[in-house]
């Protein structure tokens, strides 16, 4: 975010915030899995072209999509990043005025998209004493009959809990009897250790499943994103993606073509990173009275909440100014007495990162209140 900037022109403050947040040198902010390199997808420079046809995305990467998930090549519609495909599907359902229903605390752009595209919002709460579960009973209090869709992270984002095929089934139910949509991101659900499992939109036509291979796989430069869906959605959100960039980049696609190819070796390599990352929060938190948390299910973040403080905006900014270490503030997701802290990234940068942490929380001064 520029300095003096507006923030009514500010359509995500998490978004701009991140971009534009002061580097540190021990970095709890981000949300990704620790970059993948070319080496680490075998044959990607031989095979890697800078043209070719994915006039409706790349064909080979359309069928493997389809392939991994169950799902028929007309139900996928590839998109720039999981952002970009929850964009599409919020595009391809929702005229103004219509009303989007919205887990609280929320990844903020799920949030904005909908407001952007002038719907009007309604909200229910996962709850920190719940287990950040979804309610389907505090989602049923939130639909009316002017509900369109509704939008849950799974896992969640910030909180990395895991919403069950029952809780999902319940709320696609209360959908059908409006007429409405279920939008699913579940960027994160690939981290999950133990048997794979199904997205939501196996479970009927009225669900939306969007994901990438950023969080689960560290390919986030690809942008490879994608939206699954019953077929006459998916050729709409098609559509909406003509207007947004016509189509994605060629190279990209192709690598994400070669990356699904390779996915078991990549979900081990991201096992090997996060298995360890996840101990060491643990450890962490297991010595830390003044936190509290619901334990991840998988992903790469966790959101602990400070015992006694209202806001942890000022104390994350004196973590960074005087600790030299980075974790978001709460407030970006609703819940400001928590913040969130990255479990993908390099194992020593977590270790010194939450020393630091620790040495804060002790300091004597408003932020240990």
């Amino acid at each position: 975010m520029k300095k003096g900037q507006p923030l009514a022109d500010v359509l995500s403050l998490y978004v701009a915030w991140m971009k534009h947040a002061p580097q540190v040198a021990y970095d709890l902010m981000g949300s990704n899995l620790l970059h993948c390199r070319m080496d680490d997808l075998p044959g990607a420079r031989e095979q890697l072209e800078l043209d070719g046809f994915n006039e409706e995305g790349y064909q080979p990467l359309v069928g493997a999509i389809a392939g991994r998930y169950g799902v028929t090549p007309a139900q996928v519609s590839v998109a720039n990043g999981a952002s970009g495909a929850n964009f599409l599907a919020c595009g391809a359902i929702l005229a103004r005025g219509d009303e989007v229903v919205v887990e609280r605390p929320v990844y903020d752009p799920l949030l904005a998209v909908p407001r952007f595209l002038g719907a009007k919002i309604v909200r229910f709460d996962r709850v920190m004493e719940e287990g950040f579960r979804v309610d389907p009973d505090r989602v049923a209090a939130a639909v009316t009959p002017k509900t369109r869709l509704i939008v849950l992270t799974n896992l969640h984002n910030p909180t990395g809990a895991l919403a069950s095929r029952e809780s999902l089934t319940a709320v696609g139910e209360l959908a059908d009897q409006v007429g409405a949509r279920v939008l699913v991101d579940e960027v994160y659900l690939e981290s999950v250790p133990g048997p794979e499992l199904l997205p939501a939109a196996t479970i009927s036509p009225t669900f939306i499943t969007t994901s990438s291979l950023t969080k689960a796989y560290g390919l986030a430069g690809l942008r490879a994103g994608w939206a699954l869906s019953e077929p006459e959605l998916a050729e709409r959100m098609r559509r909406v993606r003509d207007l947004v960039d016509g189509l994605g980049s060629f190279p990209s696609e192709m690598l994400a073509f070669l990356a699904f190819q390779n996915l078991p070796a990549l979900r081990e390599r991201a096992r090997r990173i996060l298995e360890p990352n996840f101990r060491v929060l643990s450890e962490f938190m297991e010595t830390r009275p003044e936190l509290e948390w619901v334990r991840p299910s998988g992903g790469s973040v966790a959101f602990p909440r400070v015992q006694g403080l209202e806001d942890t905006w000022s104390f994350a900014r004196h973590l960074r100014e005087r600790y030299d270490t980075g974790v978001v503030p709460g407030r970006f997701f609703e819940a400001p007495k928590h913040f969130r802290v990255a479990l993908g990234g390099e194992g020593k940068t977590l270790v010194e990162g939450l020393r630091r942490l620790g040495e804060a929380l002790e300091a004597s001064g408003p932020f240990n209140r």
